[in-house]
């Protein structure tokens, strides 16, 4: 659709301490050449969403009959997108992998998850691992986003310390480095995410800022004459566009605000999310929702996400499982405990599939949201109990424009470095790179073509 305005893809909303970009709008799309700008104009995502203590493999790996995959049990929740997944097995993180240490795996295997490069063992300030994927990506990506990477996570935990083994907190609670000496912490605070975003740094005092939390007034009252102006210069379908994106924007507010609303306990109930809301669904789903937005509003186009930090002991009790889920991840083949940890994993598959719907129905260009995007989610080990580095479990959402061939099974090799399939997708998102970590090569078959 031709408009009679012709938007700077870069234009932003703008009012007192608020500047918010905008969706990918027909008005970006220049009367000639549009096909061409429309290639140019829709961003390039990468995007890796980790869960921690491993997975129940047996209801994983999926089944291919007549060239369809059947779905098992944890990955049943994405059976909307079976056409959009690729589900890739036989990958491993060989440099997580325990050789003199009494342990440490799981700062390892989240420390080696995107670098491909074994974490110094260490408890002590001189902490050491490779740059991560992501920030490889981000080096050139995010050149045209306001935030080059958001990293968000849920309940993770301290920062300092020792953790596991005689390594370093930091290892458990992020997958991000950039450079190899400096970890790139998750944002875990939705209202602390949502003014990052949103908010336009110090143009807002503190004193504004308390009392328009106090007031409860929207941050896009700010940007509402600006909105309207705008409008009137576009056409129909965008001016919808923009109405959903801000409605986008103010309903994640408001849960925000009546979370804060929420009293804090006498005595924290066991696994209380650190950061707000206090229900961990609704925790993950608000800081995941402000993620669409970022992603929609071309904030970033590289992003990690951590369901919990790995080795987590955050219990899930709506699910019937008041254990810690690290112990219940080691559960020396007890069925009733195996399916403690299948629930687990189904729950975290649920909530990621609500955010795959929401990706799904933000139309972009001749696309979706999440069909321009290349989404990653896994985890750092297979099986908990016995710590395996192998057969990791991997499914790759949305395919960037078609450059995946999807609804497959891809089994590669045993002991195939995990680093040879980032060298792959850095390629795809257009950021190509020789040498990752412990990368022998790039991946085939991820195209169909080779």
């Amino acid at each position: 659709m031709i408009t009679n305005k012709r938007l700077d893809r870069r234009a932003f909303l703008r009012g007192t301490g608020v500047a918010i970009g905008l969706p990918v709008l027909d008005a970006m799309f220049p009367a000639i050449g549009a096909e061409k700008a429309a290639r140019t104009v829709v961003p390039k995502r990468l995007g890796v969403f980790y869960v921690p203590n491993g997975i129940h493999m047996p209801e994983w790996t999926p089944e291919v009959v007549d060239g369809k995959l059947q779905l098992k049990r944890i990955l049943a929740p994405f059976s909307a997108h079976r056409e959009r997944m690729l589900v890739l097995s036989g990958l491993a993180q060989n440099e997580a992998r325990r050789r003199d240490e009494a342990g440490g795996e799981h700062a390892r295997s989240a420390a080696n998850y995107l670098t491909g490069v074994r974490p110094k063992h260490t408890e002590g300030q001189d902490i050491w691992a490779g740059v991560s994927m992501d920030q490889i990506a981000a080096a050139k990506l995010g050149k045209h986003t306001r935030f080059p990477s958001l990293e968000l996570g849920c309940n993770i935990g301290r920062f300092a310390g020792t953790c596991d083994k005689d390594y370093s907190c930091i290892y458990t609670m992020t997958i991000s480095w950039r450079p190899p000496s400096t970890p790139m912490p998750p944002e875990l605070d939705p209202r602390q995410a949502f003014e990052r975003m949103f908010g336009s740094g110090d143009a807002e005092t503190p004193g504004e800022r308390e009392r328009r939390l106090r007031s409860e007034r929207s941050i896009l009252d700010s940007v509402g004459e600006d909105a309207r102006r705008l409008k009137g210069t576009l056409g129909a379908r965008d001016g919808r566009k923009i109405d959903e994106y801000l409605d986008s924007i103010r309903d994640v507010e408001s849960r925000i605000q009546a979370a804060e609303r929420v009293p804090a306990p006498k005595v924290p109930p066991v696994g209380k999310p650190e950061g707000v809301p206090t229900e961990y669904a609704d925790y993950v789903k608000t800081m995941l929702d402000l993620l669409a937005v970022a992603y929609q509003a071309d904030l970033t186009r590289v992003s990690t996400f951590m369901f919990c930090r790995e080795g987590s002991t955050r219990t899930y009790r709506e699910l019937g499982v008041p254990e810690a889920h690290h112990p219940v991840s080691h559960h020396r083949d007890d069925p009733e405990t195996m399916e403690k940890v299948c629930r687990i994993n189904v729950f975290h598959a649920e909530l990621f599939a609500a955010f795959l719907r929401r990706l799904e129905g933000m139309p972009e260009g001749d696309s979706t949201v999440l069909g321009n995007s290349l989404l990653m989610y896994g985890a750092g080990l297979a099986d908990g109990n016995r710590h395996e580095h192998h057969n990791l479990p991997l499914v790759l959402f949305g395919n960037q424009g078609g450059a995946l061939k999807t609804g497959r099974l891809v089994e590669y090799a045993k002991e195939t470095p995990m680093s040879n399939l980032y060298l792959s997708l850095l390629d795809i998102a257009g950021v190509p790179v020789d040498k990752l970590g412990d990368s022998t090569g790039k991946l085939n078959q991820l195209t169909g073509l080779v």
